[in-house]
Order: structure tokens, then C-alpha cells, then sequence
């Protein structure tokens, strides 16, 4: 079933919030924003039928405009765009132009800028039909937003089926060459945020990781099997983390050429939950949440370091600037796609 949208009156907002709730026949129910067209919530249950909240979120939109959330935006189950991860010296060259991007993240442009897709308020439109129950939300970026080219119109739905899978799907049209990168930005934590993300089990269905020097990519793709980046064979994420000084924060080639492919299996054994992800983007990056902020969440939960990971299903960062990756390229008459299906289980004892 679909809720109707709650507004939440939030006055200091240039329109009011709404907040839209999709279940499905099996327990499952998701709660997604029109502001930053935002996945606030994903409520499971678990192999005794205890039903938690299984991602970083809030339940008031309005608390995304926290100042105390904003200082250390840590991008919450938001969309992030134009263009999701880094561009280096938020600079680069398309059609023997050169553009300047604004720069947000130590002289880099990331997820976006200044003001990303994740802090706009979408166009929320909902909808129930024989694939499920869904959200669609829509958004116009205009020529040189955040120093991107071209008009930009984004669609985004949502849709809760009775598989327990929510698929997402993104499509985009400009008016200019551009380049593009848009991903979902939600943080799992399987035990409901009872501890943190360090006894997860996690497998990442690849061993090519794209090399990166203070989060920038060299152009390099490198193997790293039996390295402390290998997740191919499945690990707890916590075993190897102490060799890394900022914890998870890697891009991985999935080799997938835009077919529909699993990406990552993430797996809590204590509540049995599990969450298996496909997409058609040919990278899943994987940051584990060395930087968020501590913040409370709903029901008194407690949100900091490594309380959540993200498994963001997207394009290779800075790819403008790579011509040798997968091309985020995207041209008047041509129709931007990408989907990403997170597929909710439980592991019996």
C-alpha cells in the first residue's frame, strides 16, 4: 500500500517537505523525501519478526537541515548529483570547453557542489501498479548550476514490490553535453544501528579496484585479490579495516558493461537480515562511514563512525577526466538509465 504524503510543515523551507511511505504484503515499508529525493527509512524485519529501521536516516525531513547535520553533511539516503563522488579540482573538458565546477571538498567538487540534487526539493508524484507501489520525483537542474552545462530534467522512482525488493530507477535528458553521475546515497546497518558495521559480512562481487591518491583517481584500475580491498569471496568488514587509516572509502570496477549484474551481498548474522544489490552502473563504491557525524536519529538511536556503510551503485569517479573509463557522458537526444535493485532477505539459523 501507499501512504498519502505527510507534509511536515516546515515553515523555514521554501515549500513544505513531504514524506511518502510504500509497504508491501511481506512487512516491508520505505519512507523516501521529496527533499533530496531522500530514502529516509527501510523498517525489516528480522528472523524472530523484530522489525527495525536498517538505515541512516530521519524521520522529520525538516532534521536534514539541521545545522549540526549540514556542517559534516554525511548524505543521508539522498541522490547525490550531477555528479555523485569526486571531480578533481571540480575541473574538467568536454568538446574543447573547459568548465569550472564549484568546489566543495578540500578544492574538489563532490556529489554535486555547493548545492546538490540532495539538497533540492523534487516534484513527488506517487503511484501503485503491477510492479508495486512506488514514488516517482522529478527534477529540473538549469545550464550552469553548480558550473555544470546544460538543462538537466531528472526522473527518479521508487517501487516496493512484494519481493521485498525496492528498485530504483533514473533517467535523464539535457539540452547540452554534459556529464552525469547520479547514485543513491543510503547507509545499511542490518542490526538496526544496534552496533556498528564492523561485524557485517560483506562481499563485493570483483577484484579490480579503481586506484585512487587522496580520494582521486590515478586512471588506474589494479587487482587486489588477497589485499585488505578484497571483498570477492565475502569478509567481515571490521577484519581488515584497522590497515586502512580512514576505513573504506574505494571504488570497485564491476565490469559489467550496463547489464543488470549483482554487485555486493551484505549480510548482519545476529538478526539474520541481509540485502543483495544489482545494478547496471559499472562501479558499486564502498565507504564505511569513517566521517559521520555524531547525530541522533530516531528512537533514540546514536549515529557516528562507522555506524553505517554505504554501497553506492554509480559511475567511476572523476571520469570526465579519464578517458579511459567508462564514459559519464551524456548528449542532447540521448536518454541517461540506471537502475539498482536492493533485494531484502532473511538467513534462517
Amino acid at each position: 500500500m501507499i501512504s498519502a504524503p505527510e507534509n511536515t510543515g516546515n515553515s523555514t523551507s521554501p515549500m513544505n517537505a513531504e514524506l511518502y511511505t510504500l509497504t508491501n504484503e511481506k512487512g516491508l515499508s520505505v519512507s523516501i523525501t521529496n527533499y533530496g529525493a531522500i530514502l529516509t527509512s527501510i523498517k525489516v524485519p528480522d528472523r524472530n519478526g523484530i522489525t527495525d529501521d536498517i538505515v541512516l536516516g530521519f524521520d522529520d525531513p525538516a532534521d536534514y537541515l539541521k545545522p549540526e547535520y549540514l556542517e559534516n553533511c554525511p548524505y543521508f539516503g539522498c541522490i547525490a548529483g550531477r555528479f555523485a563522488n569526486r571531480i578533481a579540482k571540480g575541473k574538467f573538458s568536454l568538446n574543447g570547453t573547459t568548465w569550472q565546477l564549484a568546489c566543495n571538498n578540500g578544492g574538489n567538487a563532490l556529489h554535486g557542489g555547493i548545492t546538490g540534487f540532495d539538497k533540492k526539493y523534487w516534484k513527488g508524484n506517487q503511484f501503485s501498479n503491477a510492479e508495486g507501489n512506488g514514488v516517482e520525483l522529478s527534477l529540473f537542474s538549469p545550464h550552469l548550476e553548480e558550473g555544470y552545462p546544460g538543462n538537466l530534467q531528472v526522473k527518479v522512482t521508487y517501487i516496493l514490490n512484494n519481493n521485498n525488493e525496492l528498485h530504483l530507477d533514473i533517467e535523464a535528458v539535457t539540452d547540452q553535453a554534459t556529464v552525469l553521475n547520479l547514485t543513491n546515497h543510503t547507509y545499511f546497518n542490518l542490526s538496526g544501528c544496534k552496533e556498528t558495521i564492523l561485524n557485517h559480512r560483506l562481499t563485493i562481487n570483483s577484484n579490480q579496484l579503481i586506484e585512487t591518491k587522496d580520494l582521486i583517481p590515478t586512471g588506474k584500475i589494479i587487482n587486489i585479490q588477497n589485499t585488505a580491498f578484497d571483498f570477492s569471496t565475502g569478509k567481515v568488514i571490521g577484519q581488515d579495516i584497522h590497515n586502512l587509516p580512514i576505513g573504506y572509502d574505494s571504488g570497485y570496477s564491476l565490469g559489467n558493461q550496463g547489464k543488470l549484474a549483482e554487485a555486493a551481498l551484505l549480510e548482519e548474522e545476529k538478526s539474520g537480515r541481509f540485502v543483495r544489490i544489482f545494478t547496471t552502473e559499472p562501479s558499486v563504491h564502498l565507504y564505511t562511514g569513517y566521517f559521520i557525524p555524531e547525530l541522533s536519529g530516531p528512537d533514540g538511536k546514536k549515529y557516528g563512525r562507522f555506524m553505517g556503510t554505504a554501497l553506492e551503485t554509480q559511475h567511476f569517479p572523476d571520469s570526465p577526466n579519464h578517458p579511459g573509463f567508462p564514459s559519464a557522458v551524456l548528449n542532447p537526444g540521448e536518454v541517461f538509465r540506471s537502475k539498482t535493485i536492493f533485494g531484502f532477505g532473511i538467513t534462517e539459523n
